[in-house]
């Protein structure tokens, strides 16, 4: 039975889809001003995993990330390049999108992760934007003044339900812009009118372009229909992103919005949240050239992912460390037949792996039990139990996204190996261990370790 955190009522529940075995996810993706950093890697990350583990349960995912190519950010950073490069701002902003999109994808092809099912852009659905904020003006919950549409965020009552706070509450130490066309300073935008030189669309209410909140409500429901089963996003943006999420959705009676939402904890840095606009973020560009991603995907498990997970080089290191240890028992039984798990040894650990992800997705728990293979398999070595010890840690790599560095070798370079080792079994057959020893420095040299094994034979993989 899968128990997961629902931040709406801050508790463990049982997970319960609404239409099983079909699993409605949606999460908040990137906004493409800039390059990913690791804060976005790990929400991606993240969501991959839950969506691997559920479908490892029986479940049918459909799973929708929406991509933010219209912004007050995206469209700063369209302004700066136009005056650095001598291009228009519309020439700009085109080139921002696609820039930082091809990023994106790019980041994720570093990762070693696929996209979601559907990767909408808010560029490609203003029209299902304007259409949905015509409902919510339809119910009296929103009002236009000069080209603007404003949500009336007080007529919602339940407002402030999934932060937990009321409404005077939630907007303590909160800056809100002064804008003398709001009924009241806590409504937020739907829609803003056009400004010089700013990308706009058409739409009954004027020349303009959608607020960023109504993005996801309008993707969501287009995509995945309502209620969704699973919304997620990192913590900040419970609000006011998620809580205006679902007063423009449920204003208009998606009931509820969603079922269970989900929160990741963010990554900090000498425990500062991590962010562009801080300038204390890493890219997954910089940390993957110094790092394999699967290094970082270890780092990322290293912590529940409802906590904060501090970054530091040293972290990485030992992450990286734990990557080599685990490839040392998967070079070891790379060649093994898989067989189904029937031992009671293995049966436990799968068992184990369960309990522990079906704990609200418990992944550093669940990771822990990988490093009891290297005592396991040196206490079973017959073929039949190391092909039940390879199933479990495929099944669990598969999950985490690891064991997916195929190094490929020049079938030139594989011959030279075998007959390295050929020449090295002859010199052995002769007693001539000296020579023999140099040949294995000599493989070790070029990144090839060689492991004699039991029954006479020499085994070779690469150093990682």
């Amino acid at each position: 039975m899968l128990r997961i955190f629902n931040t709406l009522t801050r508790q463990k529940e049982e997970f319960k889809p609404l239409s099983p075995p079909l699993v409605k996810i949606y999460s908040c993706g990137v906004t493409v001003y800039d390059h990913c950093h690791i804060g976005h890697g790990r929400s991606l990350y993240i969501f991959e995993v839950m969506r691997r583990y559920l479908t490892y349960k029986g479940f049918k995912v459909k799973f929708v990330r929406n991509i933010t190519d219209v912004d007050d950010k995206i469209i700063t950073k369209a302004r700066q390049w136009s005056q650095e490069r001598g291009i228009s701002l519309e020439e700009a902003f085109a080139l921002v999108r696609e820039t930082y999109i091809k990023s994106y994808y790019e980041d994720l092809d570093l990762l070693n992760l696929p996209p979601a099912d559907v990767e909408p852009k808010a560029t490609e659905n203003v029209p299902y934007m304007v259409d949905f904020i015509k409902r919510i003006i339809d119910k009296d919950y929103a009002y236009q003044r000069e080209g603007n549409v404003y949500f009336r965020v007080r007529k919602f009552t339940s407002y402030g339900k999934l932060s937990g706070k009321k409404l005077d509450e939630l907007f303590q130490g909160v800056r809100i812009e002064k804008d003398s066309l709001k009924e009241d300073p806590f409504d937020f935008a739907l829609w803003k009118r056009r400004k010089e030189g700013e990308p706009y669309w058409f739409s009954p209410f004027g020349e303009g372009r959608p607020g960023w909140h109504i993005e996801c409500s309008v993707m969501a429901e287009r995509f995945l229909g309502s209620p969704l089963d699973i919304h997620g996003g990192g913590k900040d943006l419970i609000f006011p992103h998620h809580e205006n999420e679902i007063a423009q959705s449920e204003s208009i009676g998606n009931l509820p919005f969603s079922r269970y939402w989900l929160h990741h904890g963010l990554i900090t840095f000498n425990k500062e949240k991590m962010a562009k606009s801080l300038g204390n973020f890493f890219t997954i560009k910089e940390v993957t050239r110094r790092f394999p991603q699967e290094a970082l995907k270890l780092f990322y498990l290293s912590a529940h992912y409802t906590s904060p997970l501090d970054f530091d080089w040293e972290r990485l290191e030992e992450a990286e460390a734990q990557r080599k240890r685990l490839y040392i028992v998967y070079d070891y039984l790379k060649d093994i037949p898989i067989l189904p798990i029937r031992r009671e040894e293995v049966l436990s650990l799968i068992r184990d792996f369960e309990i522990a992800m079906d704990d609200d997705f418990n992944m550093p728990q669940a990771k822990a039990l990988l490093f009891s293979l290297p005592t396991l398999v040196s206490k079973n070595k017959s073929k039949e139990f190391l092909g039940e010890v390879k199933n479990f840690l495929l099944t669990v790599g598969n999950i985490f996204s690891l064991f997916e560095e195929e190094i490929p070798l020049p079938e030139e370079f594989k011959k030279y190996i075998e007959e390295k080792i050929y020449q090295r079994r002859r010199l052995r057959q002769e007693k001539k261990f000296k020579e023999a020893d140099k040949i294995r420095e000599e493989l070790a040299q070029k990144g090839i370790i060689l492991e004699d094994l039991s029954d006479g034979t020499t085994r070779w993989r690469m150093k990682r």
